[in-house]
């Protein structure tokens, strides 16, 4: 019989057998902390007495197994993993099943590693835990504004911490980032609306005024005033009413949602993003760099990880809403927006083999209500990497549409996110976890996930980046692979009951983001290099992973982020698609309304 395998306790942080030193750094209102965790080596040694299948660890990989003659080994270090030995006679199936033991201990080293990283990045206001910094990394020269707690970096934190159980970081987070919802936020005089939340926040220590003995803790918001591009955040308004249904699902405290000023704050963010403007489109029209990915990357329009974002906002919205006699309006224009957007991003964004087919033979210059090619695009914009790239089964939500241009660039979180908010049919749905599946060694590769496919490469990264140094083709936001995206995936593969792909992408994650401290992003068509400008130790990065295991050892927990497909939402989209467009011109005032 196979002894059974034992390990004894260990530092996760030194797992992988290398040499670290992982320095606690905390940015705490009243009080400091600071700790360091020392030089740790970590040796594996089994203790045998004859032949047998030795399991050994490499720095980084899968643990693998080889047949060995030994007598005995000392423990060294301090630490050691005593596993028992096996003949090789007794059981052939032994060998796999010790590797499938050690694996399991492997990857949970490397869940109590990333938990004690994620710790160590909270951020204090008051003595009160209030979110995470972007990153931890103590090599870095240059920290720019990664000390700052980002709204869109700490959603997978916040996840991580309602999974857990500890719902007071993600109760702080919300409150405090309301309160700064209501400050002045001006450049070069002029003011955004009043609904929009900041990119980041910094917890600053200043001499209290009047007793230069006494400190006290501000909170220094950043609107977009002060970041790279001077670019408003669209995108965290959305993710905070995200996070907000979350918490309230998870915990069971609907009081927080309740609250006078958080309701008005959910109003405001409403208003701001279904405010009239000049756009004929039900899609929220954005700046360049306005989500995650925040630098010039040809997105500006109507990218789709915003409008997938802006529907889920809009739901857990609906679904937060106190009713008030005021409030009829508002849930009005949310209901036939709802109706307008999903109808909009089903029919007009998505593509496959049979879209891409009838989009190589539009007729273009089209005058009439009833056109085919409605934005009159050019077949000629299908570009020869689209035809080989598209798999016979499975499809996608194109990036972005706007009059002659369809953007045919698949971005992971755009996708992704509509398939957990049910922007995205069931099929639609499942035709995307198709395509990955069948695209895998594009969009995954060596490390999950590419944040878009493929790169802008050549002119076109010179005309559409500006020759963006950080963005070089395969690097960074243009088709570099993100580990926080994992995530994401996970919950989309869970919603359509097809974890297996996630639990594959989390296995390859394993082998190295460890050993690689966690770093931002990785660069190449493979993503075999870590960034070349990437932060390690990098907070999201670490949540990701963390929420992915903790939601496929209980996927029921991801329905606090999941919107289903609202019946009476479907039957208004089939009045929609059955009416015909010339019953919808008629008097100056007069609009159809859907109520959901």
């Amino acid at each position: 019989m196979m002894a059974a395998l034992q390990v004894t306790p260990f530092d996760p942080c030194c797992f992988s057998n290398r040499n670290s030193v992982l320095p606690y750094k905390s940015v705490v209102s009243c009080y400091r902390k600071k700790r360091g965790l020392g030089n740790v080596n970590l040796h594996y040694v089994s203790r045998m007495s004859h032949n047998c299948w030795m399991v050994f660890a490499s720095q980084g990989k899968r643990l693998d197994y080889m047949n060995c003659k030994c007598q005995q080994a000392e423990s060294a270090g301090g630490v050691t993993a005593d596993i028992g030995c096996m003949p090789v006679h007794q059981n052939l199936n032994a060998p796999e099943t010790i590797i499938d033991n050690v694996n399991k201990v492997f990857s949970k080293s490397i869940e109590e590693e990333s938990w004690n990283l994620l710790r160590q990045s909270i951020v204090y206001y008051c003595g009160n835990p209030v979110g995470t910094i972007a990153a931890n990394d103590p090599s870095s020269s240059s920290i720019l504004n990664y000390d700052q707690v980002f709204i869109r970096d700490f959603i997978p934190s916040g996840i991580a911490f309602l999974l857990k159980g500890e719902y007071d970081i993600v109760r702080n987070f919300i409150l405090h980032t309301l309160q700064l919802q209501s400050w002045e936020k001006t450049m070069d005089c002029h003011s955004p609306g009043q609904g929009l939340m900041p990119a980041s926040f910094k917890v600053r220590t200043i001499p209290l005024e009047g007793d230069d003995s006494a400190t006290e803790d501000v909170l220094d918001p950043d609107f977009g005033e002060s970041a790279i591009g001077r670019v408003a955040p669209v995108d965290s308004g959305l993710w905070w009413i995200i996070l907000l249904r979350a918490y309230g699902k998870s915990s069971g405290d609907l009081s927080v949602q309740e609250r006078v000023d958080v309701q008005t704050g959910i109003r405001m963010i409403l208003k701001l993003c279904l405010a009239d403007g000049f756009d004929m489109f039900p899609t929220l029209l954005v700046t360049d760099g306005s989500c995650m990915i925040d630098r010039r990357m040809g997105i500006h329009g109507h990218p789709l990880e915003i409008q997938a974002l802006f529907y889920s906002a809009l739901i857990c919205a609906r679904e937060m809403l106190a009713p008030e006699d005021g409030s009829a309006d508002l849930i009005r224009a949310l209901n036939n927006r709802l109706v307008a957007l999903s109808f909009h991003i089903r029919e007009y964004y998505w593509i496959d083999m049979k879209k891409l087919n009838e989009i190589y033979r539009y007729k273009t210059e089209e005058y009439s209500y009833d056109a085919v090619n409605k934005f009159n695009i050019y077949p000629d914009q299908i570009a020869p990497w689209l035809v080989e790239f598209m798999p016979n089964r499975g499809g996608y939500l194109i990036g972005n549409l706007q009059p002659a241009h369809m953007d045919f660039r698949f971005f992971s979180l755009g996708n992704l996110w509509s398939i957990v908010s049910s922007l995205a049919t069931f099929d639609q749905s499942h035709a995307i976890l198709d395509l990955i599946e069948a695209k895998w060694p594009e969009l995954v590769a060596d490390m999950p996930f590419k944040i878009c496919y493929p790169a802008l490469e050549g002119q076109e990264w010179r005309i559409i980046t500006g020759s963006d140094p950080k963005n070089t083709p395969w690097s960074y936001h243009n088709g570099g692979s993100w580990p926080t995206l994992l995530w994401q995936l996970t919950v989309a593969c869970i919603k359509m009951n097809r974890p297996e792909i996630a639990e594959k992408a989390v296995k390859l994650a394993e082998r190295r983001i460890s050993e690689d401290k966690w770093p931002e992003y990785y660069d190449t068509k493979q993503a075999r290099f870590i960034g070349k400008q990437a932060q390690l130790f990098q907070t999201w990065s670490i949540a990701g992973y963390l929420v992915a295991k903790l939601l496929l050892a209980n996927p029921n927990a991801a329905k606090i982020l999941i919107n289903e497909e609202d019946s009476e939402l479907v039957n208004a989209l089939s009045c929609m698609i059955s009416a015909n467009p010339r019953r919808k011109r008629g008097r100056k005032g007069y609009k159809q309304s859907f109520i959901v």
